[in-house]
């Protein structure tokens, strides 16, 4: 605990100073760019993955990076998901999952949470992924079957996500995008989901015209 002492201690004298306009701006209100939904695993960084301020991304993250589809049992992640759809417009929706993730090691091996009652039934909304990731993996290794289930998981929760009222009206309105990535956490890359041909590609690549356009329209401006 010094230790996080010591943090905030930084950050009052020597963070905030510098950035005390952007501080007072969002004193005003907030109007994030993206809900970004990960795992709630301490080796994921968002603001230092997306190289982001602080007001850009409303973050909800969770064991798993999971959205249990949409029910009338109210929880944190349905509340959150439409205060950030229904009432902060965020235009993106991002879902990022990442290697090495002990939930989906566990959802993989589900004879092994016993202990941990409501993990388990937790990561029940994992196991159409695990199911899929069963059927079509033969002659898979293990590494190789647990980073095809990092992948299905993400397109899962997608799924999950559509069925949200907030949701589903925002995307019909066509003022929503959903996003699902993959951070490795040894190699600092992010794969992108393209739903047009359902594979994932390096960010660069799924985004490379969106970011030409960004180019362009700073260059403009």
């Amino acid at each position: 605990m010094p230790h996080f002492a010591a943090g905030v201690i930084r950050f009052q004298n020597q963070v905030y100073p510098e950035k005390k306009e952007l501080f007072e701006k969002l004193s005003q209100g907030q109007s994030p760019e993206a809900l970004f939904i990960t795992c709630s695993d301490a080796r994921i960084e968002t603001a230092m993955i997306t190289q982001t301020e602080p007001g850009e991304l409303f973050i909800c993250r969770n064991a798993g990076n999971i959205v249990p589809p949409h029910s009338t049992q109210t929880g944190g992640m349905t509340a959150s998901i439409e205060f950030a759809t229904a009432a902060l417009k965020v235009p993106h929706i991002v879902i990022c999952g990442h290697t090495e993730c002990g939930a989906m090691k566990g959802a993989m091996n589900p004879e092994k949470l016993d202990a941990l009652p409501h993990v388990k039934e937790w990561l029940g909304f994992t196991k159409a992924a695990v199911d899929i990731v069963h059927a079509t993996s033969a002659g898979l290794n293990a590494t190789e079957k647990m980073s095809k289930l990092l992948e299905e998981n993400v397109i899962l929760q997608l799924q999950h996500l559509r069925t949200h009222p907030s949701v589903a009206v925002r995307l019909a309105k066509g003022d929503l995008k959903l996003h699902g990535w993959v951070y490795d956490i040894k190699r600092g890359t992010v794969k992108a989901y393209d739903e047009r041909d359902g594979k994932y590609y390096p960010v660069d690549i799924r985004y490379a015209e969106e970011m030409a356009k960004l180019v362009t329209d700073n260059c403009v401006s």
